[in-house]
């Protein structure tokens, strides 16, 4: 059942310009950190995303949202406008990953763990002590 676009959002966020805006009206998963080459490229570094039921989140504003099919698996929305990293759609899937950083806070989330941990950059060390998956994904 879609969320009622009335009701208290669970959380709200958006990117830079303002041109995306959006409410999740649902649980969301804390923060996985994903570091496969694709999530590198499209945010500059390691994404971080929560993820929640694709009809909880609502489209308070859209014109600057764009999507881009980087797979036969999924679809990654950021704002043509100021170039934000937005979400990752998997195909044929209830939920949608949104970038952790676009959340307003107080987000209320912690990162859980790390996957595709066998493609990271070589720039970089993973610290902490939090699960790490050489592969996988973070649902």
């Amino acid at each position: 059942m879609p969320a009622d676009p009335n009701a208290r959002p669970r959380a709200t966020g958006g990117c830079l310009c303002g041109a995306v805006r959006y409410q999740i009206h649902g649980p969301l998963r804390d923060v996985v950190n994903c570091h496969c080459g694709q999530c590198r490229r499209t945010h500059g570094h390691v994404a971080a995303y929560t993820s929640a039921v694709r009809a909880d989140l609502v489209l308070t504003e859209d014109r600057g949202l764009k999507w881009y099919a980087s797979s036969k698996a999924a679809r990654r929305g950021f704002c043509g406008d100021c170039g934000a990293s937005l979400f990752w759609e998997p195909a044929g899937e209830d939920r949608i990953a949104i970038s952790a950083g676009g959340i307003d806070a107080p987000s209320g989330l912690k990162t859980i763990r790390h996957v595709f941990t066998a493609h990271k950059g070589d720039y970089y060390e993973i610290a902490g002590g939090l699960e790490a998956s050489p592969e996988g994904h973070g649902d």
